[in-house]
């Protein structure tokens, strides 16, 4: 069943260099030995998030399975795999700076949670440290990090054109939910900038502490303030369902107020667990595990063969997917013999033209990916509720980017 995640019992506190120190320890490490590239991944594999980490791991680990054998003669790849328990970035950058000066890995992945990322992608830069970002999704996550790219998303290409869709079709008023934290602020402001700016009005906007786990008084005033549009963002898995039995709990399904936000809040693997509440929802996002792409159809595929019928990948799966490909198609690039330099100056000009998602691309300057993103509808297909892509929307970066350059 995949490969199995290492994990730690218990975070231990090592007596580390301090940060400058971590520069001159990579130069032993940076430089792989012709027959062993560590990778070092951190994910959250334990507490309520876990099935989210598990969700990157087990895309990354298919991907090993099924690719990992085509690799330069002579070379293998050694995961290690460490958990950062959730939300935490000391303990993030506590792990890496062990990966990095004890394990001595020759590149960093995972990178679940936007804080953790960004904590780890500042060590990244002063170790000079290749990081691939699977799962993030904040936009400052590559904002003066010359050593990170990322293979997910971002909150900024999903909730900006899912505003502009939102007044073209006629829709006048809108109520914004949010988890507060920073994905949560970044599609806020997304979401609030090309409404507004297209005739739209935000009559409320609201963001819940990641805490939470009542969410009925939030959803008792959305109901009061009866816009035309909730717009809702939260990280997904677990938190998904309870927004969503929230929502009909209270009555918003099926009343006037339709229900739209980033594709988090009807993630794939979450859907048979909402009941009927989701149908109708309205999703911007860059993947769906109903698309029928034949790469994604062997992907899907492939999945339910190795983790089982009824088990589903989420874009959290893809972006391990993705991430893992990117990680070995450097090292194929370089023969196995992979230094930091001729791994990022590969990762910045990478590009996989058959992902499940679609065509995707890493951009240059930023090291943050390109890809189309998809409006869906929640609709039931063979006795089972599936986000059907019902429109393409033109490849993008990150618009928050775009705007700074441009503004």
């Amino acid at each position: 069943m995949g490969i199995k995640p290492f994990v730690n019992a218990s975070v231990r506190r090592l007596v580390l260099p301090s940060l400058l120190g971590i520069a001159a320890a990579i130069t032993f490490a940076g430089v792989a030995r012709a027959d062993v590239v560590k990778v070092g991944m951190i994910l959250t594999y334990s507490g309520p998030d876990a099935s989210l980490g598990e969700l990157i791991d087990r895309g990354a680990s298919l991907y090993v399975k099924l690719h990992g054998a085509d690799l330069p003669a002579g070379t293998t790849v050694e995961i290690i795999k460490r958990d950062d328990t959730g939300v935490n970035p000391d303990v993030a950058k506590r792990l890496a700076q062990e990966l990095i000066v004890r394990d001595k890995v020759n590149i960093l992945t995972g990178g679940q949670w936007t804080p953790n990322t960004m904590a780890i992608g500042a060590l990244s830069k002063q170790a000079k440290m290749p990081y691939v970002v699977m799962g993030a999704g904040g936009s400052n996550v590559t904002v003066d990090a010359p050593y990170v790219i990322r293979t997910s998303h971002t909150l900024w290409q999903s909730s900006y054109p899912l505003g502009l869709w939102a007044a073209k079709k006629g829709y006048k008023s809108a109520y914004i939910l949010v988890s507060d934290f920073a994905p949560g602020h970044d599609a806020e402001a997304a979401f609030t900038k090309s409404f507004t700016e297209n005739g739209g009005k935000v009559v409320s906007s609201v963001r819940v502490p990641m805490k939470t786990t009542d969410y009925l008084p939030y959803m008792l005033k959305v109901k009061e303030a009866n816009p035309d549009l909730l717009f809702m963002f939260n990280p997904g898995g677990p938190k998904a369902t309870a927004f969503m039995k929230a929502i009909a709990d209270i009555g918003i399904t099926g009343s006037k107020i339709q229900v739209i936000g980033t594709g988090d809040i009807t993630s794939d693997e979450e859907l048979p667990n909402m009941g009927r509440a989701p149908l109708g929802v309205i999703t911007v996002h860059h993947y769906s595990a109903a698309a029928t792409r034949k790469a994604n159809l062997a992907f899907v595929a492939a999945w339910k063969k190795e983790y089982g019928a009824n088990s589903t990948p989420s874009f959290f799966s893809s972006g391990g997917w993705d991430g893992m490909k990117a990680i070995y198609d450097a090292i194929r690039a370089q023969k196995g013999k992979v230094t930091p330099e001729g791994t990022m100056a590969y990762l910045r000009k990478w590009s996989n033209p058959d992902s499940p998602r679609g065509p995707i691309r890493i951009e240059t300057e930023t090291g943050e990916i390109i890809q189309h993103q998809y409006v869906r509808r929640v609709e039931e297909r063979d006795g089972h509720l599936a986000n059907i892509e019902i429109e393409t929307l033109p490849q993008t970066g990150d618009p928050q980017k775009q705007f700074k350059t441009n503004p």
